[in-house]
């Protein structure tokens, strides 16, 4: 899981492999959480994704993920979440290797803002 290199002029090079990356990230994956933060910043985080079929168990998977995580589905591929996410999204995309298949997005206003405002109790 880690590679090492000595270097022509004597240096040691330590490198985690691709095997050890995947499995440094299924650790992380099994324990991950969105924390809200004291004060809401009145920004909305919304991510929508279009993965192909071939990938359908990749797709499923991540829906599971960010339902657990606490988002509220918008459509069947877009949720909605009123905290900073980007980094997990980022991670839960190369993790399930569909990482060029999500968007990202951050909104001041959202139809129907209300009701989720209500639901994530942020009113």
């Amino acid at each position: 899981m880690i590679e090492i290199t000595e270097q022509d002029n004597g240096q040691t090079i330590i490198s985690i492999t691709e095997k050890g990356k995947k499995r440094f990230l299924s650790y992380n994956f099994e324990t991950m959480t969105i924390l809200a933060p004291k004060k809401w910043d009145g920004k909305w985080r919304i991510v929508g994704f279009d993965i192909p079929e071939k990938k359908k168990a990749a797709r499923e998977a991540l829906r599971k993920k960010m339902r657990e995580l606490g988002f509220m589905t918008l459509q069947k591929s877009l949720f909605v979440l009123p905290y900073d996410c980007k980094k997990e999204i980022e991670f839960i995309g190369e993790f399930f290797g569909v990482g060029k298949c999500i968007v990202y997005a951050e909104a001041n206003f959202i139809n129907n803002q209300e009701y989720y405002k209500e639901r994530f109790n942020l009113t």
